[in-house]
């Protein structure tokens, strides 16, 4: 039996090809405002590669602010609704990865989470840039897990809290990390907190306070770019 059409490649693939399209127009016709942060190199360069860390539902716009042909792999949920998410991103020339953060200990990340995890740390050993959602799909959102900051020990690379947004937006208030739909004819913003490093060392007790530290960071850059976008001191 043929599958259905919404589910075949071909559907999904052309989907995929619309969203870019849309996410570049966001882009072109959104300028960024006085005091957004340069999303690779220049202050931070020196810190690079590093961990780009970014919400659920906050991360849609990030292809198209990244710099072109400057290498970046993203680690992509392994659930069906995410694949459109992991063919847009090819349109961007950016690497996906399939997996998930840990939700709980570090220690229980399940086998396709640790295969991720693992490709990320070699991704950024080759010295290229990868970025994560930090929130847990359908747990609890803007809380980071565990799976990002155990990236982290592991390759010694710091944790960069970003946050994109813009002027023009509509929030889908009925879903689980009120995801934003940024729109095109607006202004937008890129914010970047301070690195974060996680020690190679780190007990369970440090790795609960880091994950903290990003929730933290990440709601204030967050925060900030929404501050940007909107005009507010």
């Amino acid at each position: 039996m043929r599958e259905p059409l919404a589910q075949s490649r071909f559907v999904k693939n052309a989907i995929a090809s619309l969203l870019a399209q849309f996410v570049r127009l966001v882009r072109l016709t959104s300028p960024l405002v006085a005091g957004s942060a340069r999303f690779s190199g220049g202050a931070y360069a020196e810190f690079e590669p590093g961990i780009i860390a970014l919400w659920h539902g906050q991360h849609l716009l990030t292809p198209a602010y990244y710099p072109k042909r400057k290498p970046l792999v993203a680690m992509v949920s392994r659930s069906a609704d995410a694949e459109l998410n992991a063919l847009m991103l090819e349109k961007f020339g950016i690497e996906a990865v399939r997996g998930s953060g840990g939700r709980d200990n570090a220690r229980h990340l399940d086998k396709g989470g640790a295969k991720a995890l693992i490709a990320l740390k070699k991704s950024l050993t080759a010295g290229k840039n990868v970025a994560m959602i930090a929130d847990i799909p359908h747990g609890t959102p803007r809380d980071a897990g565990l799976g990002i900051v155990l990236l982290a020990r592991l390759s010694g690379r710091p944790l960069l809290p970003v946050a994109i947004a813009t002027s023009r937006r509509k929030v889908l208030e009925k879903s689980w990390d009120k995801t934003t739909i940024n729109l095109p004819f607006g202004r937008s913003a890129v914010t970047i907190g301070a690195p974060i490093f996680v020690a190679a060392d780190a007990d369970d007790a440090e790795m609960e306070r880091k994950r903290q530290e990003i929730t933290t960071a990440l709601n204030a850059a967050t925060a900030e770019a929404y501050r940007l976008v909107d005009g507010r001191r």
